[in-house]
């Protein structure tokens, strides 16, 4: 195997994003992440989403999905697998912001956008 990594070099490492495991059902969102503690939502207590956007790319994820309630909440980082199903599902709600979604994708700043409140 020696020969191989000389030509080809190291394997490439898992992006973290990669680490993070998204449940959704009909009832709840969860967020599983080796390092972190699990977060877990349901559909009926969220009432505020936001974008979280932070200056530590490229090396970690930052661009962050925010599904906050009262007593619950779970953040989901952009390029993990199931945010896109996630930001569908959202994204069909009543006063959904989609200019705050746009104006997000833009920046590279520490800063949150809010695209959705109950």
């Amino acid at each position: 195997m020696g020969i191989f990594q000389s030509i080809f070099g190291k394997p490439k490492p898992k992006n973290d994003e990669d680490n993070f495991t998204i449940t959704i059902t009909k009832e709840y969102i969860k967020v599983e992440h080796p390092a972190r503690k699990t977060e877990k939502i349901l559909w009926t207590d969220v009432s505020e989403i936001k974008l979280i956007n932070t200056d530590a790319g490229p090396f970690a994820p930052d661009v962050w999905l925010a599904l906050l309630g009262e007593n619950s909440g779970c953040l989901i980082p952009q390029g993990t697998n199931g945010f896109e199903t996630v930001y569908d599902t959202i994204s069909k709600y009543e006063n959904f912001n989609f200019e705050s979604f746009i104006k997000s994708m833009a920046c590279t700043d520490n800063e949150e956008f809010l695209l959705w409140k109950k």
